[in-house]
């Protein structure tokens, strides 16, 4: 398979894994919240953690579009213009969604105590959610209409 069809290839595969991965993320989160509370023991810190770790692996995914592994042509056949546009737009949707989560968040403090730990990890998982979904829309949308 040559480099051209590598790139495309991987890049398909990336425009629908997006979005799965940010609906598997969303869909963790009833772990996380409905999971046995032990706010001082070894559970709570291993479901902080594997979360913490799974928000950095997307993270890193989004950034990289998964390709940091491959040769640096590939990479660079994998992130054209056109990706990069959609990365740029899906940080833009990441960002306005953790704003509006933060002034919903703040307004709802206001009637009831809400924990700061509890506020960062809705507001991180509503942005990754929004950035991983939207990039691979966008992704999806560009390789349709090309």
């Amino acid at each position: 398979m040559s480099d051209v069809e590598t790139a495309d290839r991987l890049s398909r595969r990336r425009a629908w894994l997006m979005p799965v991965l940010g609906l598997i993320f969303l869909a963790g989160q009833a772990i996380y919240a409905l999971g046995p509370e032990d706010p001082d023991g070894l559970t709570d810190q291993l479901k902080v953690g594997a979360w913490l770790l799974w928000a950095v692996v997307l993270l890193f995914l989004l950034a990289t579009g998964g390709t940091l592994f491959r040769s640096r042509k590939i990479r660079l056949l994998a992130e054209d213009e056109g990706t990069r546009s959609n990365r740029n737009r899906a940080y833009a949707v990441g960002f306005w969604l953790a704003v509006a989560t933060a002034i919903c968040i703040y307004a709802l403090s206001a009637f009831d105590e809400i924990a700061p730990r509890e506020s960062i990890h809705v507001i991180l998982t509503a942005a990754i959610f929004g950035a991983l979904v939207t990039f691979g829309l966008l992704e999806h949308r560009a390789h349709r209409l090309g």
